[in-house]
């Protein structure tokens, strides 16, 4: 028998049993769009925590106020808290390879403009602050180029608060109060969106200097730090480190954190739960097999008689093992090409229902799928296999 009349021969064998294919195949089928949805959303929230830490760059460095040698946030979930200055962040200046520092002071505040008002964060920063976070201004300019220690009364809006504030005409010379201050707008910003969960449009900047006095606080929240590129980030936080170490009484009361440490901490978590998921979505797979392996094993069973023929024919033992194992292959490919389908339909649908759903199809996972598939196929139909091909011609004609 060739390829062809063996594939003929073994699509009748199927369409003999539509039901029962259908149903051997449909546990294969559920396993691989487990499979692709799982890890779809999986790739999906790691594209898009990486989307949102790199859309500011991939060279920043952020320095905050107390050591922590255990997740959570410095200084307030662990370790003790020590004081940064803005001489410290201006010290760091001297550091080769960074060429943007921005200190920052953040805190909420009532911003009230054009006879409204709501509570919003208000975040001291920098002059370098739009360069070094790639922030766009859509009117007037950003905060002036001034000494970090001098109080200002300039203040830029977010994109949102702006039109909140200002409905669609433009903020810019008109005054807005934040926590009893009074400012003049010198600028709007462009849309930039929210970043994981806090609304960037909807904030107000104002100098770090009078973000202090405002909140009543004489340290900073962070210092930030850009450096020429990704490549250098190792020798800038030897550098910094080295310098608050000497400006701090020898003392490390600081933690540094790279874009590089977060990504691949969130990289390593999601890898986890996507190997955990799919690990259950597997075991779907081990049912679909299963169910494949009983039903050809009873279909062996029930074609003793046509086994029998095939042998009295001369078809030999090798070809009626193929046939067999080819069979159970087909079911299992057969299903795991209905379970891309529906994988990539359900994953459709969910975009249609939920726009911004974070879901991304890696083109390995469709490959595993379907290599998947094809040892199921095998390993499910070895042994029914083997038991048709040896099973006596003479024996197996007498079976009724």
């Amino acid at each position: 028998m060739d390829l062809i009349e063996l594939l003929r021969f073994v699509g009748g064998a199927l369409r003999g049993q539509r039901l029962r294919s259908f149903l051997s195949a449909l546990g294969v089928a559920i396993g691989v769009t487990a499979v692709i949805l799982l890890t779809s959303l999986g790739e999906g929230t790691r594209e898009y925590i990486v989307g949102q830490f790199t859309q500011f760059g991939t060279s920043i460095v952020g320095i905050n106020p107390g050591k922590v040698k255990t997740v959570g946030i410095p200084g307030v979930l662990g370790g003790t808290t020590h004081k940064l200055t803005i001489d410290d962040a201006e010290a760091l200046r001297r550091i080769p390879e960074v060429v943007e520092v921005v200190p920052g002071a953040l805190g909420q505040a009532r911003v009230e403009g054009g006879g409204r008002g709501r509570s919003v964060f208000v975040q001291g920063v920098g002059w370098e602050a739009s360069k070094a976070f790639r922030l766009r201004v859509a009117q007037g300019s950003f905060l002036p180029k001034m000494d970090p220690n001098r109080r200002g009364s300039y203040a830029v809006l977010g994109s949102r608060l702006s039109r909140e504030l200002f409905d669609d005409a433009s903020p810019l010379g008109k005054r807005v109060r934040i926590g009893g201050y009074t400012f003049l707008v010198i600028g709007m910003m462009e849309a930039k969106g929210q970043m994981m969960g806090f609304d960037l449009d909807d904030t107000v900047y104002i100098p770090v200097a009078t973000a202090m006095d405002l909140f009543d606080v004489d340290e900073l929240n962070e210092i930030d730090l850009v450096a020429t590129s990704s490549d250098v980030i190792l020798e800038v936080v030897a550098g910094i480190r080295a310098m608050l170490m000497e400006r701090h009484r020898g003392e490390e009361d600081f933690t540094i954190t790279t874009q590089t440490e977060m990504l691949d901490t969130f990289g390593k978590i999601i890898g986890m739960i996507t190997i955990a998921v799919s690990g259950i979505a597997g075991v779907s797979l081990l049912v679909g097999a299963m169910g494949i392996f009983t039903i050809m094993w009873i279909s062996v069973h029930e074609r003793t008689n046509e086994i029998g023929l095939l042998r009295a024919l001369g078809v030999q033992q090798g070809t009626v093992q193929g046939l067999f194992l080819l069979e159970s292959v087909l079911l299992a490919v057969a299903g795991g090409a209905i379970g891309l389908i529906a994988g990539f339909a359900l994953i459709g649908l969910g975009r249609a229902a939920v726009p911004g759903l974070p879901l991304s199809t890696p083109p390995a996972a469709v490959a595993a799928a379907l290599a998947m598939c094809l040892v199921v196929g095998v390993v499910s139909g070895v042994a029914p296999a083997r038991r048709a091909a040896q099973l006596d011609p003479v024996e197996a004609l007498r079976t009724e």
